[in-house]
């Protein structure tokens, strides 16, 4: 493995009673009285957590960011970074999924200069302070409630990229199971992709002696396959959900790559069809995540073996190439037996958006870790996608 430092400074509160933790957690990170609450299309009202925030928030100054999407729009940051700005906000609470934290964080980092906040996810500005913030996790998928990674979405370009920076890490996030229980199936099962993908991007690496990673990651995996068509199938199902919650969580607060990066061109090949298409990050990890495996475990067949044996304890007598297709099958098979689709077609892609994806995923040039993939690897592996 490859030396590190690892910190991650965001304290989690975990259990039924954490949302009732909020006002004292506020308290340790300011003494000011004017908070934003930042949230999506609503349903935070349609369960009660909405006034039950509002009461825990009695003595302070509450204004409202409502209606921050799946994929986050850079539109509505800007309205974000406004609201803080007109009304001298001291901290934010960010209640909902990756895609109101991961909104959240641009308005916190944009919130304290006058930089364009595109400028900062594009990297022409940098991060030098931001404006506290602390999370209520209600749907569990992407690890943003505890990392300082965020992809937003700009609709007058059509990019979604990501950025991130280590001042927008959350200072808390409260994550209890029961917030979970009204979420649609759908959106339960793209959670479990979600998390998945993040496991899966962080095993294949070129590390050498990753066994302590290699063992985390299969164990989170294994976990969450087994706990993931509980929750679907049984909503109420408290350990199920404490389960795909808590591995949602730890698939991305850096614990599973301890001393090595992970790929992560997977999750950029997505990025390019969801700027255009707006599609769930979930639908588009479970149609092209699998094509890439296929690709890439051509060129490197020795991991992909190893990860057949590590996930699905492969039968030892099958052929190097069963083992490796055994393996994708796998966790292809899976993620269809979720629901999800298995080709870009089936959400309204066409061949001619293809060479569209491909330059727009090598904005930064040939890109991923484990297998560094240039314009014709990526053209296949969507191709093979459609």
């Amino acid at each position: 493995m490859n030396d590190f430092t690892f910190q991650n400074p965001t304290t989690l509160v975990f259990g039924k009673e954490s949302t009732d933790q909020l006002p004292q957690m506020i308290e340790k990170f300011t003494e000011g009285k004017n908070i934003l609450l930042t949230y999506g299309g609503g349903s935070i009202k349609k369960t009660g957590l909405y006034e039950r925030v509002i009461k825990l928030l009695a003595g302070y100054n509450v204004f409202e960011l409502a209606g921050i999407e799946p994929n986050p729009r850079l539109s509505t940051v800007k309205k974000g970074v406004q609201a803080v700005k007109d009304n001298n906000i001291d901290f934010i609470v960010a209640i909902g999924g990756g895609s109101v934290i991961d909104g959240t964080k641009l308005i916190s980092a944009a919130s304290t200069s006058d930089v364009d906040p595109w400028d900062i996810v594009t990297r022409k500005a940098t991060v030098e302070s931001a404006v506290p913030f602390g999370t209520i996790l209600t749907i569990s998928a992407t690890g943003s409630e505890m990392n300082s990674g965020s992809v937003i979405t700009n609709w007058e370009t059509n990019e979604k990229l990501g950025w991130g920076s280590p001042l927008v890490f959350p200072k808390f996030s409260l994550l209890n199971p029961e917030l979970l229980y009204t979420l649609p199936k759908n959106q339960t099962a793209n959670g479990i992709i979600d998390s998945m993908s993040h496991l899966l991007e962080q095993y294949f690496n070129e590390a050498s002696n990753t066994e302590i990673g290699d063992a985390m990651i299969s164990g989170v995996m294994k976990a969450i396959m087994k706990a993931g068509p509980v929750a679907i199938e049984q909503p109420d199902n408290y350990e199920a959900r404490e389960t795909t919650m808590l591995g949602a969580t730890v698939a991305l607060n850096g614990f599973m790559r301890l001393g090595y990066a992970g790929d992560w061109a997977t999750h950029n090949l997505e990025h390019a069809v969801s700027a255009i298409y707006d599609i769930p990050h979930g639908v588009g990890l479970a149609i092209i995540f699998p094509e890439w495996m296929r690709y890439v475990s051509k060129k490197s067949p020795e991991r992909f073996i190893k990860f057949a044996e590590d996930v699905f304890d492969v039968d030892s007598s099958l052929s190097d190439e069963e083992k490796i297709n055994f393996g994708i099958d796998a966790i292809s098979n899976f993620w269809t037996s979720l629901g999800a689709p298995t080709k870009l077609s089936e959400v309204g892609v066409k061949e001619e958006d293809l060479e569209v994806f491909a330059e727009k995923t090598l904005i930064y040039g040939p890109y991923g870790n484990f297998y560094k993939l240039q314009k014709e690897d990526i053209m296949s592996i969507y191709q093979a996608a459609l």
